[in-house]
């Protein structure tokens, strides 16, 4: 079953994203050399807590935090930790996700810590045009894959001389009174596939790419996902209501705008 919201509902689901907002934009001020992760995550939670709501995260099939940070090689679920320093030239991604009224939110960002390599810098801007594609895709009468093939192809379109992999085994999904609902949003694939997207549905939709193979490995500490190559990876996310005057980006900004 696919959740279907009411405006009303939808309008909802914004003030949870409004919070995510809020919170990734905290963090990313306090991104900088030196910082810990763990930092980064007792700023999201203030946030995301001194605006009524709850972490999504934090106790979600017992994970230890308020938000996902990846550092580097790390795709997602990184554990946050005060061992964890950033240092120059690091790049980090950091999922968020809040709690609202039993609505929720969620969203990723990947930011440079210090001066970063171009390759780095290239790998997440084109993970962000990706999803950008993604969101555009992601229309009223449209198909679920027409979103996966918008992102694959994006990817393949700016990829240049540089062969980006795009994870498989992690994509979007349906978001609403849960944080992870069907279906399930893969980041590649031929358009015309899987359920058609109608009004009142929200889906996350967030590309993962690396600046080498697809395949992916989960640590000992059975959350945090790193590239089985050692490459780096970026990933960037929003969570999209389709609406019959296009998608509604729940977690963009107070303006609309979507940082990055």
């Amino acid at each position: 079953m696919i959740e279907i919201k009411s405006p009303d509902e939808l309008d909802a689901m914004r003030a949870a994203g409004l919070v995510v907002a809020a919170a990734l934009a905290n963090v990313t001020a306090a991104v900088k050399v030196g910082v810990s992760t763990l930092e980064l995550d007792e700023i999201a939670e203030q946030t995301i807590r001194d605006a009524g709501a709850v972490p999504s995260f934090k106790g979600y099939h017992g994970f230890p935090a308020s938000i996902c940070a990846s550092v580097n090689d790390q795709i997602v679920h990184g554990i946050p930790s005060a061992a964890q320093l950033l240092a120059d030239g690091d790049l980090i991604s950091v999922d968020c996700g809040a709690i609202l009224g039993g609505w929720h939110g969620d969203a990723a960002v990947t930011l440079p810590v210090g001066e970063i390599s171009e390759a780095d810098q290239a790998l997440s801007d084109l993970t962000r045009v990706a999803m950008l594609a993604g969101i555009a895709a992601a229309t009223a009468g449209g198909r679920l894959t027409d979103v996966s093939h918008a992102v694959e192809s994006a990817v393949r379109a700016g990829q240049g001389s540089v062969e980006y992999g795009i994870v498989r085994e992690y994509g979007g999904h349906g978001i609403g009174t849960s944080m992870h609902m069907e279906p399930f949003l893969p980041n590649y694939g031929r358009p015309g596939r899987g359920p058609r997207l109608k009004p009142g549905m929200a889906i996350a939709i967030e590309p993962m790419l690396t600046l080498g193979g697809e395949k992916t490995v989960e640590l000992a500490d059975g959350w945090t996902v790193v590239t089985a190559d050692g490459s780096r990876a970026a990933h960037w996310e929003h969570s999209v209501a389709i609406t019959d005057d296009g998608p509604r980006v729940l977690t963009a900004s107070p303006d609309g705008s979507l940082p990055g």
